[in-house]
């Protein structure tokens, strides 16, 4: 595991490479960054960007995703995976926000996450972004970061992986280092490329220093 001084090194460093990460997926209000994140499982931010260009066109309130019948949502989302529940997801829980929030969306993750298909991580990122609130949301790139630099266990779940990061990350930098662990593991620390030949975090990363061992 990771000692302070190594932790701190590799937020800074993260910082410096990546000072403007920031969410990708394009909205304007909160509830279009809901159904955003809620698209978003199992896809790119690119295909979901793709998608809501002319699905937040056609639906502006919660209201709207309801005048229509479910098999006209899912052609509207049909070239994302996963379209046929989540077009049932995104009726659901349009109609919770009109009889319990009057069609606002609630402002912190307990609430969100009784929504329909909204789990731990789209909620914390829909508090963090829309709120500004702080909170880290472990997608498939911070839990691979996470693990590979040794801020937790491999043997880790998601919930252990946000809840060690949350002990092991000053809070008023939870929001901006969930970006740039993002961002760090989507441009530079890869599922199947990891660019450990010119990363400046190697001389810490257990990792990378396997890896780099192989290719020797």
């Amino acid at each position: 595991m990771l000692t302070k001084k190594e932790i701190r090194f590799c937020l800074d460093t993260m910082g410096d490479m990546f000072p403007n990460a920031h969410c990708e997926l394009i909205h304007e209000n909160p509830f279009e960054l809901l159904i955003a994140v809620l698209l978003s499982a199992q896809t790119t931010d690119v295909n979901v960007n793709r998608v809501t260009k002319k699905l937040f066109q056609k639906y502006k309130t919660p209201e709207d995703y309801l005048q229509v019948d479910v098999t006209e949502l899912e052609q509207d989302i049909k070239s994302i995976g996963l379209y046929r529940t989540k077009a049932k997801n995104i009726q659901k829980l349009c109609k919770t926000l009109i009889e319990d929030y009057d069609g606002e969306v609630p402002k912190t993750s307990e609430e969100l996450v009784q929504l329909a298909g909204v789990g731990r991580k789209t909620a914390n990122v829909v508090v963090s972004v829309a709120f500004n609130e702080p909170a880290i949301a472990v997608d498939t790139h911070v839990e691979r970061v996470a693990k590979r630099l040794a801020f937790c266990r491999w043997k880790d779940s998601v919930l252990q992986v946000e809840k060690t990061l949350m002990n092991k990350i000053p809070k008023d930098e939870w929001s901006v280092s969930h970006h740039r662990f993002i961002f760090f593991g989507r441009y530079h620390c890869k599922a199947a490329n990891p660019n450990c030949a010119e990363c400046p975090l190697l001389t810490v990363c257990r990792e990378g220093k396997k890896r780099m061992k192989k290719l020797a």
